[in-house]
């Protein structure tokens, strides 16, 4: 696969025969919203095996194979060059695909009301082939330790047509919101505990989950060694039936972090209990928050680095999202950015004429308009930005990657995701 960043005066027809392939490919590869009015910036990825490369400056054949870990001899025997061959700038090079690598991919799926819509049954389905785990979002502890569950409709079919297993997200959300108040009654009521954990046996036999996993948020500080134990006391239990138990967590640097959505997340103590973690390298851009990228590379480096000192890198699932906000400006305290898909910030962009920006520092893109007067950016994703954290997965050797959540369209990330990982099924 080759991403190709949209150059000024380019059209499908000139990038199709710079890559020798017809432009229809590209349309239906990209789902494109804008095949007759492409943006300056708009990264489009190109479904050929293997990519091309186009010499630069100051590069030999040497300086190029090693960029692409491959002998300088057999890349110019690909090529039908000489390995002593002087390489004209602009040249184009084939280099062979790489070597797959094994990677689990969880994706969270979040219906609302009391059916799955047609259009998330749909989206589910096109990405369930690139899954390990598919995760209905989610089962809702009540303060009896009965669970309210969601609806899940064909989820349960399409899981098993695609070899998915199913992930059980058990969560202390109350009310819409993550309750500190449930999660102290959850984690020092043992008859509540008692009542929970069987609850779940039920749940998990009756639907098929094999894989528990736990999303408890804004827990009081004063509970962070009571979180530890329940996930102990859970472990034991969900051993009996063979199956693993995950946990989400809040994205720290430091044990020490303060605030409550960290304090109670101990990473070295859960770490050394749990099958796998969920980190969530998301939201520092947020909907009711200033405009910023969701996942700037930094920091998300920055959180997984040092979650590697507390754990190994084989339990970690690196959270990432499938989404981007579209933020009026100035921001104002109280307001709330519009969650767009990266295909809806493309279309924005050919509508509004304005080009596709990248920011290579936090290696996320994005666009500035102005609509009725009032100035708007919409922070996305893109195949570089998806890119980026592919590397850097790779990089760390994570055990994966975790999406939040499916709904909104971005096929690029599935197109890079087929062709650098053999997803694992369990």
């Amino acid at each position: 696969m080759q991403i190709h960043v949209v150059q000024p005066g380019e059209t499908l027809t000139s990038i199709g025969n710079t890559y020798s392939i017809p432009p229809q490919t590209i349309t239906d590869s990209n789902d494109l919203p804008n095949p007759d009015r492409l943006v300056q910036g708009q990264a489009l990825v190109i479904p050929i095996d293997g990519r091309y490369y186009f010499v630069q400056p100051g590069e030999s054949l040497y300086s190029i194979a090693t960029q692409f870990g491959i002998p300088y001899q057999e890349l110019a025997q690909i090529n039908g060059i000489s390995p002593e061959q002087p390489l004209a700038i602009g040249w184009r090079l084939y280099i062979p695909p790489m070597t797959k690598q094994s990677a689990a991919f969880n994706a969270y799926v979040e219906p609302f009301g009391d059916e799955v819509t047609k259009a998330l049954q749909d989206r589910t389905k096109e990405a369930a082939p690139y899954l390990t785990y598919l995760s209905p979002f989610s089962f809702k502890v009540k303060r009896d330790g009965s669970l309210d569950e969601p609806p899940l409709g064909p989820l349960l079919d399409i899981a098993k047509a695609n070899q998915n297993t199913l992930m059980m997200e058990i969560t202390n959300l109350e009310e819409g919101a993550f309750s500190d108040e449930l999660g102290r009654i959850i984690l020092t009521d043992t008859a509540v505990q008692d009542r929970l954990l069987a609850n779940i046996v039920q749940k998990a036999k009756q639907y098929g989950f094999s894989n528990i996993h736990f999303d408890f948020e804004y827990l009081r500080p004063a509970d962070r060694e009571a979180y530890v134990k329940f996930l102990q006391k859970a472990k034991q239990r969900f051993a009996q039936e063979g199956w693993s138990i995950g946990a989400a967590l809040a994205p720290k640097t430091s044990a020490t972090q303060k605030g409550k959505w960290y304090e109670a997340h101990d990473y070295k103590a859960i770490g050394e209990v749990v099958d796998h973690v969920v980190i969530m390298t998301y939201e520092w851009g947020y909907s009711g928050g200033p405009a910023q990228a969701v996942s700037p590379i930094g920091p998300v480096r920055d959180v997984l680095e040092y979650a590697l000192t507390e754990m190994p890198s084989e339990k970690i699932l690196m959270g990432q999202n499938l989404y981007g906000y579209d933020w009026t400006l100035p921001f104002e305290e109280g307001s709330q950015a519009r969650a767009v898909s990266p295909q809806q910030a493309i279309e924005i962009a050919a509508t509004q004429g304005v080009p596709i920006q990248y920011d290579q520092a936090v290696q996320a893109p994005f666009i500035e308009y102005t609509t009725n007067g009032v100035d708007h950016i919409i922070w996305f994703e893109d195949a570089r930005s998806i890119q980026a954290k592919f590397n850097l997965m790779k990089e760390l050797k994570l055990s994966g990657m975790s999406y939040w959540k499916l709904g909104l369209p971005f096929p690029q990330n599935w197109l890079l995701l087929s062709d650098q990982f053999e997803v694992v099924k369990e």
